[in-house]
């Protein structure tokens, strides 16, 4: 009997001690902000593919964000379209290539929230990423930019570290417009 409850305490120590130390939620605007983040990074993290074929979220983005991306998705697609029309059906397009959301080109596979910091109607959330697929590892923090809305917290836009070539998220929408439209 002993050593059966030695055993199951043993175990639960086990699971308890390696708990990560990942800073949880505290309120409930904690909450709805991991939430949007974990969101963006589950849904539109890993392909760009997804930025294509699907409606860009207005329950995730805020609307100013919303619309830059959609500009943006849009001139790409028209940019398809006048390649395949043209001439020269060869020429590679403008396209969306390499992590979006992130600094990092080559995107990440895994990222923390490290923190939430909440002004009034506004937050910024750092985002510690990494990337193992290259040696040495690579690591960057971008912080998430969000706002509250009638309809709740909505991404604003998101500062990447100096691992990327861009300063925001907002920056490299309109310079890939831009770059489009010349």
């Amino acid at each position: 009997m002993k050593k059966l409850l030695f055993l199951s305490l043993g175990i639960l120590l086990l699971f308890v001690s390696c708990k990560k130390d990942v800073p949880q939620p505290t309120s409930s605007s904690d909450v709805a902000i991991h939430e949007k983040i974990n969101e963006l990074y589950t849904h539109y993290g890993k392909s760009n593919g997804t930025i294509y074929n699907e409606p860009i979220s207005g329950d995730l983005f805020s609307r100013d964000l919303k619309e830059a991306l959609e500009a943006a998705i849009n001139t790409s697609k028209a940019d398809i379209e006048k390649v395949k029309k043209s001439d020269h059906p060869d020429e590679k397009p403008m396209i969306f290539e390499g992590a979006l959301f992130s600094s990092l080109y080559e995107g990440f596979t895994n990222y923390k929230i490290k923190s939430v910091t909440i002004h009034g109607k506004k937050a910024e959330a750092p985002i510690e990423f990494e990337y193992n697929m290259a040696v040495p590892i690579v690591t960057w923090i971008d912080t998430i930019h969000l706002k509250d809305t009638e309809k709740g917290w909505r991404i604003d836009n998101i500062t990447f570290d100096k691992t990327g070539n861009s300063k925001d998220l907002r920056t490299r929408l309109k310079d890939f417009t831009q770059s489009v439209s010349q």
